[in-house]
């Protein structure tokens, strides 16, 4: 029953998104329809649309307004989209396929692609920076999303990642990788709706822990559907890390206290949500994300 529920749930909140999400993209003239087409394309090729969801929450439970966080919504996951491009180009993770369809770049070559992941990054700032809240509030928001989408953030991570690649990097170093390059993005969606719902300090301090804490647990379970996963529910294929070569938290820890460590991070997450009233969906939401199979 609880998985039949938070499956609808995110269903639901899916269809809302998915059509936000088209209904941002830019107007093209003749010369730029490619782009744009490789743009949706990508937008639209699935997801669990985790990060909006997020925004959407957080932003609900401080008590705010959904409709007009929506916005904050769709610019976290044009962000998210365009990494997943670029991580899919031959000079990053060469990746073929992307939740079961082909990668942007196998179905628009690699310049249209890498194109459409820049279109996608600089226009989620204009989505953000043109909201429908105040000046203030939509700049703050742009500052947290570049912020966390830079160098400092997932972008840092990305670099430490290919640092790392060709080294076995300690445990410290690993949790470092997975704060910047995965959770550096759950964080700013969680503190995006915070933004949006004018969060107390409280809440903030208490979305920034719940972002950490599910951010570690889920780049933790990715590790371990590399290893055990279903290639057709993954839509991509698994044992990349191994083939790789790459030192993953499973190669440091094994299988069984890996899982036991996503268990113990996502209690953690749960436990910190404790700031907020009606968190009943997102501590499910943290449940379902430890016990997904893709």
């Amino acid at each position: 029953m609880f998985m039949l529920d938070i499956d609808k749930s995110i269903e639901d909140y899916s269809e809302r998104i998915s059509k936000a999400l088209i209904e941002h993209l830019p107007v093209a003239n003749d010369g730029q329809k490619s782009v744009v087409k490789a743009m949706k394309y990508s937008l639209t090729n699935g997801g669990k649309r985790l990060r909006p969801i997020l925004v959407l929450e957080f932003c609900k439970m401080c008590g705010g307004d959904t409709e007009k966080a929506m916005a904050y919504a769709c610019a976290v996951e044009y962000v998210h989209t365009y990494s997943l491009i670029h991580d899919d180009l031959p000079c990053m993770d060469d990746d073929d396929l992307r939740r079961g369809k082909p990668s942007c770049h196998k179905m628009y070559g690699e310049a249209t692609a890498l194109l459409a992941g820049d279109a996608l990054l600089t226009h989620a700032f204009e989505i953000a920076s043109t909201a429908d809240f105040d000046g203030a509030k939509n700049a703050d928001a742009v500052s947290l999303l570049a912020q966390n989408s830079g160098v400092c953030g997932m972008i840092g991570g990305q670099v430490l990642d290919l640092k790392y690649e060709a080294a076995s990097p300690s445990m410290s170093q690993l949790l470092t990788v997975h704060k910047l390059k995965t959770g550096a993005m759950i964080s700013a969606a969680c503190l995006l709706g915070c933004i949006a719902g004018d969060a107390t300090e409280a809440q903030v301090l208490a979305a920034s822990k719940f972002a950490y804490y599910l951010g570690i647990a889920f780049q933790i379970k990715d590790d371990i559907l590399d290893v055990t996963g279903d290639e057709e529910k993954l839509g991509k294929p698994v044992g990349s890390d191994k083939d790789n070569e790459k030192t993953t938290y499973v190669d440091i820890v094994g299988l069984n206290k890996a899982q036991e460590d996503v268990e113990k991070l996502t209690q953690a997450a749960i436990e910190s949500l404790s700031a907020f009233e009606n968190n009943e969906f997102v501590s499910s939401l943290a449940e379902y994300l430890t016990r997904r199979e893709k």
